[in-house]
């Protein structure tokens, strides 16, 4: 076998080598390639992306039904005031069954004055006195708030006052003792639940941001 030859043979197989890395590291295409339709949908968009004019309010529909009259209101609300938050709100009200409830189960009511309506302010007040007199004393410690719910919602345009009617379920443990230390009512270790309808109001722009307790129903 002559040397142009051999050369010939080398010369092919380094080529073959080349072609096999080539098409490993960039792989292989055939003719022209069109770049990738843009991906189409055709069912119905998820309701959690519609932000759209007029579209459906997640913060309104995620709290009553859409359509409703409670929706409506909200949606009049939000008008009043852009800021307004359905959600803040519900938490914010969460954390004030909290510390009202806990404020009355420790006859500490100086602190809740400003957040309930006069009325209901008295008739805690009135409750905390009864329970002196008979020398009553309370330990509770609040587990949580099991469940919470917008029970209804009421606007009126003219006066901007909004009233939303809240329905809680709270778990603690409560110990009612008398004057001598023995427990008359209760367990330390027993949850109780309490299920109270609470009803908040507050003029929609005003620059107080606080709600107002002005019902109680439990």
């Amino acid at each position: 076998m002559n040397s142009p030859l051999i050369q010939l043979i080398v010369l092919a197989g380094i080529a073959v080598f080349l072609i096999l890395r080539l098409k490993s590291v960039l792989g292989t295409r055939e003719g022209f390639e069109k770049p990738p339709e843009p991906r189409q949908t055709t069912g119905p968009s998820r309701p959690d992306l519609e932000v759209i004019e007029g579209g459906r309010d997640r913060d309104i529909t995620d709290y009553v039904t859409e359509g409703s009259p409670q929706a409506e209101a909200l949606a009049e609300m939000k008008r009043a005031e852009p800021s307004f938050s359905v959600a803040e709100f519900v938490q914010g009200s969460r954390g004030a069954y909290e510390m009202v409830v806990m404020g009355f189960e420790h006859g500490e009511l100086d602190n809740l004055q400003s957040f309930l309506a006069e009325d209901v302010f008295d008739a805690f007040v009135d409750g905390v006195a009864a329970r002196e007199d008979q020398g009553l004393v309370i330990e509770a410690d609040f587990i949580g708030v099991r469940e919470t719910k917008v029970a209804d919602v009421e606007f009126d345009p003219e006066t901007r006052r909004a009233e939303i009617t809240m329905r809680f379920v709270g778990e603690m443990t409560s110990v009612v003792r008398d004057a001598e230390g023995k427990i008359v009512e209760g367990s330390p270790t027993e949850i109780k639940r309490q299920r109270d309808t609470w009803v908040f109001a507050r003029e929609m722009g005003s620059s107080d941001p606080n709600w107002t307790l002005i019902a109680t129903d439990a």
